[in-house]
């Protein structure tokens, strides 16, 4: 750490202190922090974890303010660890100290005031404009030596550790208003307080671009780092969600982050999604095209005007359609031409230039690329095929407003991830409505439920519940008798569906205790018999429950509208399409609750199978305000309502505007506000 901070060129005074050394790598060593000729403004500490509470309050009675704890041995490693942190971090509560750590690797400064490596990497990254927080310190070294071969310009840098104290909320919330970062990474594992995160990161967002990898995307990564950080599998929904919401854009690798990151702190973000792409080879256009697509992006023609330009400075075999293709013999003077027109169309937001470099040196097709984007104000970003030239090539661009790629898809992924933070730039700020509904009656019913040790609402109770947050229901009537059951089909019409209440029988199509379309009387009393017999089968209580009758609704689209309880980010609420799709194709999508209308019209949006509810084929689409409402109800119903753990609207029959959308059926499960029961969807 000494000679890291030493060789960095740090440009203030550095001090080890050691009781048993006269000087440590030829700088003159202290007994003791109390024996320093100045108070430090931050103490590094690095000693075996038995001595780090003394080291503290050394640096307590001097009046070090900062301090970060390199020292491993702590919670990470159970046992006696758990309590030393917690006492370690009492110490620093009380008196007032700031601390990064512990089990750390340390933090980096790179701005030329400062130039501070206080950290186990043995380089340190360029400045620029990129801050970067890292929980695992290996991750950490392995990232700022990839930032120091490439040339990746880092701000500054922060190894969190156990983020005892010191939190990736806490350096959001510094970053956003530092100047001199203007992008944020985030390497996480875990989160701390998720809803505070939403909080900030939402506000940061709205300032500069926040980017993140957080590992445990898949079982067994969660599973790894379960026994690092804690996290479990099913927080990778609800980070998602989490990200969706506030603006965060995720990143599957650690590469796609930096890929990502060297766009974000380069080029102008784009006005649109339509791309050019200009390449002196048609494999890697046709690699660049089919990548732009995959991530959101369009490969728009280009105009009359443009194609006609470039056909009078390039061969008569070149392509000058989108992608346009000059060839492998295109001069640098060509490349700068062909540019210089495309950036020109009106119809163009970004472009990706693309050379592999055959006989000609990269920095040339590096310069002539700027040179043709001068002052074009558009996105230009450049793939430079060459593992011998990529980086001449890219220190050719180091000062210019072009970053450089050595692959198709990495150039595509960037700009999309510009375009996905473009597109929530433009979003609107998203407020969460409030509803006239009446709570107090869906506390008493899952107060009742509680005291008769019921986990799960009955069915009329379910019911009961939508009704009072006003989310429309098929009109029912619970029978316990043959003459009950007609009469109730009477009041509501003809076709009925019977359906079993006990709560007994879980699965009641498989135990024949759902009958559906009865049109006429004869039907409805045989169907009633065929259902008493099976409920007589079950128990006498399943008989005493009797059967809800309903109305039958037909047509419409089945929706799905639920919400789990996971335990660190507590309510997630889950849209999809119902029936077949929710159950094989879960084409669903989820929010943290408060789902704000915005949010919950991107829910509706981004299934898979939206173009069902939009309306295919000349059909009528469905009233997606009505279904935006719903979500917006439930996820005020579960807010005001913690005991509510699990539920589920299956299905919600949509239906055009004009016509009434309805539950047909909703189960709920609840249990105590302060032991929710997390469920992976």
């Amino acid at each position: 750490m000494l000679k890291h901070l030493v060789g960095s060129g740090f440009t203030g005074p550095v001090y080890p202190v050691n009781p048993t050394a006269d000087s440590v790598n030829s700088v003159p060593s202290f007994p003791s922090i109390g024996a320093l000729p100045t108070v430090p403004d931050l103490a590094v500490i690095v000693v075996p974890k038995h001595k780090v509470l003394g080291v503290v309050r050394e640096c307590v009675a001097t009046g070090v303010k900062g301090i970060v704890v390199i020292t491993a041995g702590f919670r990470e490693v159970g046992g006696d660890g758990v309590e030393l942190e917690r006492e370690l971090l009492a110490l620093v509560r009380e008196n007032g100290l700031r601390m990064v750590g512990p089990n750390c690797m340390g933090v980096m400064n790179t701005s030329p005031d400062v130039s501070m490596n206080a950290t186990f990497a043995p380089t340190m990254p360029p400045n620029g404009p990129i801050a970067f927080m890292s929980q695992s310190g290996a991750m950490g070294m392995t990232i700022l030596d990839y930032a120091s071969e490439y040339g990746i310009g880092i701000s500054q840098f922060v190894s969190m550790g156990n983020k005892a104290d010191v939190s990736g909320n806490d350096l959001i919330e510094y970053w956003q208003d530092d100047d001199e970062v203007g992008v944020i990474l985030m390497y996480i594992e875990g989160f701390g307080n998720p809803r505070h995160f939403t909080t900030l990161a939402r506000r940061a967002t709205r300032r500069k671009p926040v980017l993140a990898v957080k590992a445990g995307r898949s079982e067994a990564g969660a599973k790894a780092a379960s026994s690092h950080t804690g996290a479990l599998a099913q927080v990778d929904i609800a980070t998602d969600a989490l990200f969706a919401q506030c603006g965060v854009l995720r990143a599957d690798t650690v590469e796609a982050l930096f890929d990502a990151a060297i766009a974000f702190s380069k080029a102008p973000l784009p006005q649109g999604r339509r791309v050019a792409i200009l390449t002196n080879a048609g494999g890697p256009g046709i690699i660049i095209a089919d990548a732009c697509e995959g991530f959101g992006l369009e490969v728009a023609p280009l105009s009359d005007e443009t194609q006609s330009r470039l056909r009078e400075h390039l061969p008569a075999e070149a392509s000058v359609a989108n992608p346009v293709d000059m060839i492998a013999s295109a001069t640098p003077e060509q490349v700068e031409r062909a540019m210089r027109i495309i950036v020109a169309d009106p119809g163009i937001d970004a472009v990706i230039a693309s050379y592999v470099p055959l006989g000609l040196e990269a920095p040339v097709i590096a310069a002539a690329i700027n040179r043709g984007a001068e002052g074009c104000g558009k996105p230009i970003l450049a793939v430079l095929m060459s593992k011998r030239g990529l980086p001449q090539g890219m220190a050719e661009l180091d000062d210019t407003p072009i970053p450089a790629y050595r692959f198709p898809e990495s150039a595509a992924r960037a700009l999309g991830a510009m375009w996905r933070y473009r597109q929530w730039l433009d979003r609107p700020v998203a407020e969460v409505r409030r509803f006239d509904v009446d709570g107090a009656r869906v506390g008493q019913i899952i107060a009742s439920a509680l005291r008769e040790d019921r986990e799960r609402l009955t069915v009329p109770e379910a019911f009961e519940v939508l009704d009072c947050y006003g989310i429309p229901i098929a009109p029912f009537r619970i029978a316990s008798t043959e003459e009950d059951v007609v009469e109730a089909a009477r009041e509501l019409g003809y076709p009925v569906v019977l359906k079993a209440v006990s709560q007994d029988i879980v699965h009641k199509t498989e135990a024949g205790a759902v009958k559906l379309d009865m049109r006429d009387e004869d039907s409805l009393r045989a169907a009633w018999k065929e259902i008493a017999d099976a409920l007589d089968s079950e128990s006498p209580e399943a008989r005493d429950a009797g059967v809800l009758v309903q109305r039958m609704w037909t047509g419409g689209r089945e929706t799905i509208v639920g919400m789990a309880t996971e335990p660190q980010f507590g309510p997630i609420v889950m849209f999809g399409l119902g029936g077949v799709y929710v159950e094989v194709q879960r084409d669903v999508a989820f929010r943290v609750q408060p789902v704000s209308t915005v949010d919950a019209l991107e829910m509706i949006r981004s299934l898979r199978g939206y173009r069902i509810l939009e309306g295919v084929r000349g059909e009528e689409g469905v009233d997606l305000a009505t279904l935006s409402e719903v979500i917006e109800r439930v996820s005020q119903m579960v807010g005001d309502h913690p005991e509510i753990q699990e539920m589920d609207i299956n299905p919600f029959l949509a239906f055009p505007e004009g016509q009434a959308s309805v539950a047909v059926d909703a189960r709920f499960r609840v249990g105590p506000a302060d032991s929710p029961k997390g469920r992976s969807w």
